[in-house]
């Protein structure tokens, strides 16, 4: 067929606005500078901040009508919009006339209603003009036309067979738009379209086939006129539908549109483009689409092109270049196919790809302008110059057209004018304005004054100067010393005047000026240069423990103007986030940044940045993260044999440490067995020797100094095959215990060497002589084996083989075993005991012969039994034994036994006898079954030995100038004690050392010994031994002083309370305890003087209670009418009334009075019941006490040195005999220092170690007491007891009088 036109688009009454809409002078200011950057050389673009007043400007037109169709006179409505300073003036132009009148305040050209419509019918263009130039319109086609009438017409009745196709035809009536075609019924629905029925584009109706409820007559065809605002129903047509009275026939498919195989459509770019394929035929056929050569530009996310009305329209919305091509459509059915191909050309209307811009110049610059459209075909680019044709104006030679570019060179003032483009080709018209204005501006400086430029050492600073005005400004810079500055090589003024300054340092701080030439404009620019900052210790590359912390350092330095900088840490380059919540990162105060619990994910590079206001310095540092290996893979067995096997393997991971070494480990599962391997890293297998009859499997792990991997998954098991035994059992032996048998014995083979099923031991025996060379045998599964009937201690050869259903192990050699021994029948003869030494005697003995062991002789049993001292001494040792301490062993038979290993061993050295004692002695031989009988017993004694120390001992001073020791006998005499030495001397204070004096005490029950004529300011070493025959023993020392007079103290702290006083003093060195009463007179009317309880002065404390409060006392401390300290002082607290006359014949104080009394008898009465109950106490208790305190030894010292016993003493004390629990109250404190029986009589020598003891309320200890360990500085024998009274007025309990 023939080249089709498309039916025309559809126009209508509309506007558009052109692309610079503003009626503000700053927005189009604004606007200039936008468009001229980058753009045609030597524009000026008014920057906001420049300073300017009504300036003028060429007409802009901003809005424009369309072309579009009119039907009636209000459609008409012919707009034209602009701006421009002055106010552009407006006419129009028709058809190339002048078109009314022009108007200086209105576009829009006013409609008559008188006027005939198609008097407005033809082609507009706008002027808008002002002393500046004129900008024209595009052109605007107004069509107009009269309403669409529906004619008179015939009701259409069809009719048609069950399968035919059917077109029901529209006709609407023609109008220079293209109507909108509704087919509906009589209740106004629309008929429901689908595959069989089909709206064409020519506003048929089309019916495929028809089927017999298509029957209907009310098929309506409505036109709508959307631009006329009328819709036309046309007369209903009546179909009718016949059953087919003969077989119907199933048809091909056809096409009803379009005719023929071929058609060819011209469509323009961006408008719409519709193919349809309707097709009818029996069964209905469907309808697919192609494109020749390439797909279908369908794209599901734009719609742009899309196949719709059930697959009859291909439609283009906008259609571009590239769909220009051949489309084919196809219908089918069962019949047979149709198809129709479509030739779609493409064209184009002129459109711009570069358009001309509106730009203020110089006076002398050189302008461009830039005309660009594209069109299909390619459109005819023509110039206008204030809307006149360039070719109708005078030739001007600074004035040149080059295809679509317009140059004018040298421009002047009268070059300002607005300058149309227009491209055209047969498909339309484009127009676009844009004016040149050739201006004038006065120079100003932009840039404020007194700006301050704040950098850093290093940078490159840029001082601005920036200027404006046309022509552009000139100008200069100066340093503060009125010197150029472009003669330093660091410095250069750039095109917009500022000046760059490069790596800029605190020399070139100071005050720059910026002048312009030719005017008296200037500014001045202040440079101020800090320090840089820098990070002076980066952080570095670790290397860190997979779970550990890192800390990456980033110490920096900044100047001190540029406080608090803005730490910034990455990793690979994303910043790291830190959070309160989240302790992962933690970034302290020096900028470093601690990363707990790092993993494998935190390895990577990280950089950390110090930013101020003014610079900022990096550095970068990176985690590698180690950790122990990934576990092998990929286990693989090769090589496989019946005793090895090779096992081989992938590496895993290093994680950054290198592997050292593989560990397999051979699991072998019949017999629970696992063994490990070692080989170096730079192998991955293993030859693994294997062992018969057991299956395997193995695992591997790698190792590397951080540790081991996970064991790989287990290899497949591998079973080597059976094999006889190739090892014996071990250690075979006989362990008889019955004389009449022999067991045999032997270290079972383990499982996994039975090579093979059926394991078994073969057990052979035979006499060692006189039986012959044949071996009894027996099959065991397990030891021991025991062969019977076999005599006392008989030898046998043994040997056991390893058997299995395979065969036998290699044949062993035979073993020498035994039947069961008996005990030994004869004992040792010939015992002889000679002396060693002292505490040893040398024994000797003949051994027993062989036979009579009845076995194997191990050795020989030495009996020693202590018979108890020399038996010639027995009676002297009897009479002594009331003097002297418990002897070891005295009285008592004590035996041990001492063995002799070896069968050949005849004599043995028997050591630690006691000194001076009778022994008997007796020898055994003995076997593994037992001992034998008993030698006859060996008498022997030991002599005399020296004594051990004395067992206790302590000093007491009853005067000033005499010392008593006491001490007790040693625990060992080791023979008959024949007295003591005791040795004394003083403590050196000279140069050279005292006289040592000796006094020998002859009489071994002495335990005591009194010096006297000692020096009361010396101090004493004392050694005390005892002697035997043998000699002299160990010592026992100490030292010690005598005592002075005691004084009471007369330099006492005293702390006041409410109704008590606190008196603290320190005790007189080296004194003795003496008793004192403090004396203390209430200051008020009536007061007497009253005393205390008496006080020990070694006390060091004393509480004086059952004060006033609030009342002044005076103290004071007298012994024997000698006053030794006084005091004033005043309680605290608010003083008590004075009782009222009469007091003591109130009533109720009698009362308070009697029940007092009654209760301190009651108190009385339990007390005594008390200690007559309790205060009781057995002699053979304190005997025992005594023999306790005996039994602790003491070691051996050098004289000379101290020795202090006084714990011992203490303890003694209190263990002996503990005092009554019913005390005495007293007026003086319960909680004195004296109470707990270690006062502060304390003595130190002059080194000032301490030499005495503590001494106070103990004293009523009697002092002779042998059984109590006394002090090295004894308190004054004849110190009187502290009163234990009660109080001994009322007032002690009430306070005072």
């Amino acid at each position: 067929m023939g080249q089709q036109t498309m039916p025309p688009v559809q126009c209508h009454p509309a506007a558009t606005r052109g692309q610079r809409n503003t009626s503000s002078l700053h927005l189009l200011f604004s606007l200039h500078l936008l468009l001229f950057l980058g753009r045609t050389q030597g524009a000026i673009q008014i920057p906001k901040d420049y300073v300017i007043n009504n300036l003028p400007q060429p007409p802009v037109i901003t809005y424009q009508t369309r072309s579009y169709t009119a039907f009636y006179h209000d459609d008409i409505s012919l707009k034209c919009e602009a701006t421009g300073n002055p106010a552009p003036t407006f006419r129009w132009v028709k058809d190339g006339m002048l078109f009314g009148e022009e108007s200086s305040t209105s576009g829009t050209i006013p409609v008559d209603e008188n006027e005939d419509l198609k008097f407005y019918q033809g082609k507009y263009r706008c002027y808008a003009s002002n002393e500046l130039g004129t900008a024209i319109s595009d052109v605007v086609k107004l069509v107009t036309d009269s309403t669409p009438v529906l004619p008179k017409e015939r009701r259409v009745r069809k009719t048609a067979n069950e399968g035919e196709s059917v077109v029901l035809h529209c006709s609407p009536p023609k109008s220079s738009v293209v109507p909108n075609i509704h087919w509906m019924d009589k209740d106004l629905r629309h008929i429901p379209q689908n595959d069989r029925i089909t709206i064409g584009l020519d506003g048929n109706l089309y019916f495929a086939n028809v089927l017999l409820n298509d029957t209907r007559d009310d098929y309506t065809c409505n036109a709508q006129y959307i631009t006329a605002r009328t819709i036309l129903p046309k007369e209903p047509i009546n179909l009718t539908v016949n059953p087919s009275n003969m077989v119907v026939k199933n048809r091909r498919p056809h096409l009803s549109r379009p005719e023929g195989p071929h058609s060819k459509y011209v469509a323009l770019r961006g408008q719409p483009l519709i193919l349809e394929c309707i097709p009818h035929g029996l069964p209905t056929p469907t309808v697919t689409w192609e494109r020749k050569a390439s797909t279908l530009p369908i794209d599901p996310s734009s719609n742009r092109v899309t196949i719709s009305s059930f697959n009859h329209r291909l439609e283009f919305k906008e259609i571009r270049e590239s769909d220009d091509g051949e489309y084919s459509c196809t219908a089918n059915n069962s019949q047979g196919s149709v198809s129709h191909s479509y030739m779609v050309t493409v064209e184009a209307a002129p459109y711009w790809t570069k358009q001309p811009q509106n730009q203020m110049y110089a006076l002398g610059e050189t302008v461009r302008l830039d005309c660009l459209a594209e069109g299909i075909p390619t459109p005819n680019i023509t110039w206008k110059i204030n809307g006149v044709p360039i070719s109708e104006t005078d030739r001007e030679q600074r004035r040149r057209i080059s295809g679509g570019t317009l140059i004018l060179s040298d421009v002047q003032y009268d070059d300002t004018a607005v300058y149309q483009c227009e491209a055209s080709n047969h498909h339309g018209t484009s127009l676009i304005n844009a004016y040149i204005h050739i201006i004038e501006l006065s120079a100003q400086v932009l840039t404020e004054d007194m700006l301050v430029y704040n950098l850093t050492e290093g940078k490159s600073a840029l001082l601005n100067c920036r200027t404006f005005g046309s022509p552009q400004p000139k100008i200069s810079w100066e340093s503060e010393f009125a010197e150029p500055v472009l003669s330093n090589p660091k410095t250069s003024q750039l095109t917009n005047g500022s000046l760059l300054i490069i790596n800029v340092s605190r020399e070139d701080a100071g005050s720059y000026f910026c002048s312009v030439k030719n005017s008296n404009l200037s500014i001045t620019a202040m440079l101020v240069v800090m320090n840089r900052t820098q990070i002076i210790n980066p952080p570095q590359d670790l290397h860190v423990l997979r779970g550990q912390s890192a800390v990456l350092q980033c110490e920096y330095q900044v100047d001190l103007e540029l406080r608090d900088p803005t730490i910034l840490w990455r990793k690979d380059g994303q910043k790291i986030m830190t959070s309160a919540q989240d302790d992962k990162y933690t970034v302290f105060e020096n900028a470093s940044l601690k990363i707990t619990d790092v993993q494998q994910k935190d390895a990577g590079q990280y950089s950390c940045e110090v930013m101020t206001k003014l610079d900022a310095d990096k550095a970068s540092g990176s985690i590698i993260v180690v950790d122990k290996p990934g576990a092998p893979h990929s286990l693989q067995l090769s090589e496989q044999s019946s005793r090895s096997v090779t096992l081989s393997w992938i590496p895993g991971s290093e994680n950054n440490s290198p592997v050292s070494e593989y560990m397999i480990e051979v699991r072998e599962e019949m017999h629970s067995m696992s063994e490990v391997k070692r080989v170096s890293a730079e192998l991955n297998h293993l030859e693994i020797p294997l062992l018969p009859f057991c299956t395997y499997n193995f695992r591997v792990t790698a190792v590397n100094k951080i540790g081991r991997s996970d064991f790989s998954l287990p290899s497949e098991s591998y079973t080597t095959p059976a094999a006889k035994p190739d090892k014996n059992p071990k250690n075979v032996r006989s362990v008889s215990t019955d004389p009449d048998s022999m067991v045999i014995t032997w270290e079972e083979v383990e499982r996994k060497h039975f090579n093979g099923p059926g394991y078994k031991y073969k057990v052979s025996w035979r006499q060692a002589a006189g039986q012959g060379p044949k071996w009894n045998e027996h099959y065991v599964s397990h030891p021991p084996f025991t062969v019977n009937g076999t005599d006392t201690f008989s030898a046998f050869e043994i040997k056991v083989q390893a058997v299995n259903d395979l065969g036998h192990g290699p044949s062993p050699s035979p073993k020498l075993g035994h039947s069961g021994e008996d005990l030994p029948m004869k004992p040792p003869t010939g015992v002889k005991v000679t002396r060693y030494n002292s505490t040893a005697v040398s024994v000797t003995w003949t051994g027993v012969d062989r036979e009579s062991v009845r076995g194997h002789l191990l050795g020989y049993k030495i009996y020693l039994k202590r018979l108890g001292l020399h038996s010639s001494h027995e009676h002297h040792s009897k009479r002594k034994r009331s003097l002297a301490t418990v002897l070891d062993w005295e009285g008592e038979e004590r035996t041990r036994m001492i063995e002799v290993h070896g069968d050949k061993k005849e004599e043995e050295i028997v050591s630690g006898l006691e000194f001076y004692s009778d022994y008997q002695l007796s020898i055994t031989a003995f076997n593994s079954k037992g001992e034998g009988p008993h030698s006859d017993p060996a008498h022997f004694s030991t002599p005399e030995g020296v004594p051990g120390p004395p067992s206790f001992l302590r000093c007491e001073s009853p005067s000033e100038n005499e010392l008593t020791l006491h001490w007790r006998p040693p625990h060992k005499t080791n023979g008959v004690l024949k007295g003591y030495i005791l040795q004394y001397q003083e403590q050196a204070v000279g140069d050279g050392p005292s006289t040592v004096q000796v006094v020998t005490i002859d009489d071994p029950s002495a335990t005591n010994i009194k010096l006297d004529n000692l020096d009361s300011q010396s101090h004493y070493f004392f050694s005390l031994k005892a002697f035997t025959q043998a000699g002299k023993g160990g010592e026992a020392k100490v030292n010690a002083s005598t005592l002075l007079d005691g004084v009471p103290p007369n330099s006492i702290n005293a702390i006041v309370g409410e109704t008590s006083v606190n008196l603290s003093w320190v005790p007189g060195h080296r004194h003795r305890n003496i008793g004192f009463n403090v004396h203390y007179l209430r200051k008020s009317a009536g007061g007497e003087w009253e005393e205390s309880e008496q006080v020990n002065s070694t006390q060091a404390f004393y509480q004086l209670q059952g004060l006033q409060s609030g009342t002044e006392y005076v103290l004071e401390i007298r012994l024997k009418n000698v006053t030794y300290w006084t005091m004033d002082l005043q309680t605290i607290g608010t003083r008590l009334s004075e009782v009222q006359n009469g007091f003591a014949s109130q009533g109720w104080f009698i009362g308070l009075i009697s029940a007092v009394v009654l209760l301190l008898l009651i108190l009385l009465i339990l007390c005594f019941i008390k200690r007559s109950r309790g205060g009781k106490y057995s002699v053979k208790d304190k005997e025992e006490g005594q023999v306790d305190s005996e039994a602790r030894p003491m070691k051996d010292e050098t004289f000379g040195e101290y020795r202090s016993l006084e714990s011992s003493d203490n303890d003694e004390k209190r263990t002996i005999s503990q005092p009554s629990l019913c005390v005495e109250s007293k007026r003086g404190s319960d909680d004195s220092l004296a109470e707990y029986g270690d006062s502060v009589d304390i003595q130190f020598n002059e080194d000032g170690s301490f030499i005495g003891q503590y001494s106070g309320r103990r004293d009523h200890h009697t002092q002779g007491d042998q059984d109590s360990s006394g002090a090295v500085s004894p308190s004054n024998p004849n110190m009187p007891r502290p009163s234990m009274s009660f109080p001994n007025s009322i007032t002690g309990i009430l306070g005072g009088n």
